[in-house]
């Protein structure tokens, strides 16, 4: 895994108390109603797992980042949180229903990590990445988004990171739109749970932070006002283990 991939590990409990979780319509279409064991890969501070364990599922998660999983096994005591990656995943062959990935796959090495994907998963189980995009639809995040850079990549209208074959069919895209309630002045904080700014230069921390004040203290939608609805569509791709 890249080093910026492994940058959240300094600010885990900043990225655990402000970033997104995942709606549980999501949850719902990447793997289902039934209660299922699924591998919850790349899990960072357990954000997607504590939303499969609240539907019911049984939850295992990997993530590579020591000071992550900490905070992940404090946010879902009871579940085993396991030291590992996508590319070398700790579980026997064909052990899990399901794995899911949230906000994660593009750290991921595809050559590497799709046949241990596959190796893990029993006949027929499936396989979904998800991420939380900012919906830039709205002029302030648009704004935001000028300041901090865009985040998607296009994901809300294909599949962006190369063929699946021969381990899975071809992605299916669900898109789930929701809101989060973001207290106004914790939108810089935002920002600083991003790789981006981890791993930035002093310069470049310096910018983020003041034009992102300047967009809170100035924008018509967010000055004045205790807290903001930060509109998402959270991106979601399943595919089939073949």
């Amino acid at each position: 895994m890249s080093t910026p991939a492994l940058s959240f590990g300094s600010a885990a409990r900043l990225y655990d108390s402000i970033r997104p979780t995942y709606p549980t319509r999501a949850v719902a279409y990447a793997v289902g109603a039934e209660p299922l064991r699924v591998l919850d890969l790349g899990a960072g501070t357990g954000l997607l797992t504590g939303v499969l364990r609240a539907v019911g599922h049984e939850v295992i998660a990997v993530e590579p980042d020591e000071k992550m999983r900490a905070v992940a096994a404090e946010r879902n005591p009871g579940t085993q949180v396991l030291a590992g990656s996508a590319e070398d995943i700790p579980l026997p062959d064909e052990s899990v229903d399901a794995v899911v990935v949230g906000q994660a796959y593009h750290w991921f090495t595809p050559q590497d990590a799709l046949p241990q994907i596959h190796r893990v998963l029993r006949k027929d189980g499936v396989f979904a990445a998800m991420w939380n995009v900012r919906d830039d639809r709205t002029p302030w995040v648009a704004a935001l988004s000028g300041i901090v850079g865009k985040e998607g990549y296009g994901l809300e209208s294909a599949w962006q990171y190369g063929p699946v074959t021969p381990w899975f069919t071809e992605p299916e895209r669900g898109l789930i739109e929701h809101t989060v309630t973001l207290p106004t002045d914790r939108l810089i904080d935002l920002v600083r749970s991003r790789s981006s700014y981890l791993t930035a230069g002093l310069a470049e921390r310096a910018r983020l932070d003041r034009e992102t004040g300047g967009l809170a203290a100035t924008d018509p939608a967010l000055a004045g006002r205790d807290s903001v609805e930060m509109p998402y569509r959270t991106c979601v791709y399943r595919m089939r283990r073949v």
